[in-house]
C-alpha cells in the first residue's frame, strides 16, 4: 500500500478520484450560482450600491441661505414676470424656486392659468429667459446671477 502511494505521489496523481482539468475561461452564469447557496432570501438580491451608500453622499437639505436666496429670486421673478412684455408670461405665476441641485442652478416652477395652454406659456417663458436672468441679477447681490430653469404646471 506504502509503495503504491509513493508511485502515485511520482506520478503526480495521489487522489485517483479527482481528475485534473483545464481551468475554463467561460464566465459561470448566475443560475450556476445558485446551486452553491443553501437558501436564497430577499437580502441577497439586495442593491449594493444603497448597501454601500455614506451618509455624506445623501442629498442634503436646502440650507437657511438657500432658502433665502430662492426667496429673493421668488419676489424678483414676480416683478419680472408683472413686467414682461409677452401677454403670457404676464399671466403665469412663480410658484416655488428650488435648488436644483444647487444654487448656481434654481428650479422655476410656474404655474399657468388652465385657460392658457402650458406649451405656449413654456415657449414663451423661454424666450423670455435672458430678460428674466438679467431682472434677478439686478435683484440680489452675487458674484454670478444663477442659472434658471423653468417648469410650467397647471393650476
Amino acid at each position: 500500500m506504502l509503495l503504491r502511494l509513493l508511485f502515485a505521489w511520482r506520478l503526480g496523481n495521489i487522489f485517483p478520484s479527482l481528475e485534473r482539468s483545464p481551468m475554463s475561461r467561460r464566465r459561470q452564469k448566475a443560475d450556476e450560482f445558485r446551486s452553491l447557496a443553501a437558501e436564497s432570501s430577499p437580502e441577497d438580491s439586495g442593491d449594493p450600491k444603497e448597501f454601500h451608500t455614506k451618509p455624506w453622499n445623501a442629498p442634503k437639505k436646502a440650507s437657511r441661505k438657500a432658502q433665502q436666496l430662492c426667496e429673493q429670486v421668488k419676489n424678483a421673478l414676480a416683478g419680472a414676470f408683472a413686467g414682461c412684455a409677452e401677454e403670457l408670461v404676464q399671466s403665469a405665476r412663480v410658484f416655488a424656486v428650488q435648488p436644483a441641485p444647487h444654487t448656481g442652478r434654481l428650479l422655476v416652477l410656474v404655474s399657468v392659468p388652465a385657460d392658457l395652454g402650458r406649451d405656449a406659456v413654456a415657449n414663451a417663458v423661454q424666450r423670455a429667459a435672458g430678460y428674466l436672468r438679467a431682472e434677478v441679477a439686478a435683484a440680489i447681490s452675487r458674484r454670478y446671477a444663477p442659472e434658471l430653469v423653468f417648469e410650467v404646471i397647471g393650476e
